[in-house]
């Protein structure tokens, strides 16, 4: 279903991991959804949808790819956090908090893990392309990220495979990935 809606360059591929590849090198957890409302106007449906999405994904995926990254050199948990998870941002508390939950939970896997030579990394993006932001209108996000000429996916792709080709021993901790014009979160 997800490939459907993705489009024709979208695969998809059952796998085991450990029987096929021996283990996990690199794990890219790329997940959010946050609602735009004044928290006081904020029901439990989306901050259910918000934290699921923005927060538990990135535990459970985490915490099943551990075991099989044990032993590999240079492994590496990468996740997308936000801007939003440093500065909160009126109309997005529910989605600041579980961007900062993200950031808080990296800092200390990273502190876990260290001694197993598995590396723990962050990319906190500012304004992108994406088709994120519910209760936004499109026309609004739209002309927000044209303003700042928002980033691409490609650009956090690029972020990604720098920090994970860099040497084992060797972890680029955060990545704070801004496009140039944008100058507040």
């Amino acid at each position: 279903m997800l490939a459907k809606r993705i489009g024709g360059r979208a695969r998809v591929h059952v796998a085991d991991v450990e029987r096929e590849f021996g283990g996990l090198d690199l794990l890219f957890n790329n997940a959010g959804v946050g609602y735009n409302n004044r928290f006081e106007e904020s029901n439990h449906e989306e901050w259910r949808a918000t934290i699921d999405a923005s927060l538990y994904g990135v535990l459970n995926c985490t915490q099943r790819a551990i075991p099989m990254m044990r032993g590999r050199e240079g492994a590496m948990i990468s996740s997308v956090s936000s801007v939003d998870g440093r500065y909160g941002i009126a109309g997005w508390s529910v989605y600041n908090a579980t961007k900062f939950a993200v950031v808080g939970f990296h800092d200390a896997l990273r502190k876990e893990l260290g001694e197993d030579g598995i590396r723990v990394s962050l990319i906190e993006p500012g304004a992108t392309y994406t088709n994120w932001g519910y209760n936004v209108p499109d026309e609004q996000m739209q002309q927000r990220r044209d303003s700042v000429q928002a980033l691409h996916a490609e650009d956090i792709a690029s972020a990604l495979v720098y920090g994970f080709a860099q040497p084992g021993h060797v972890n680029l901790q955060e990545l704070l990935v801004m496009p140039t014009r944008q100058v507040s979160p």
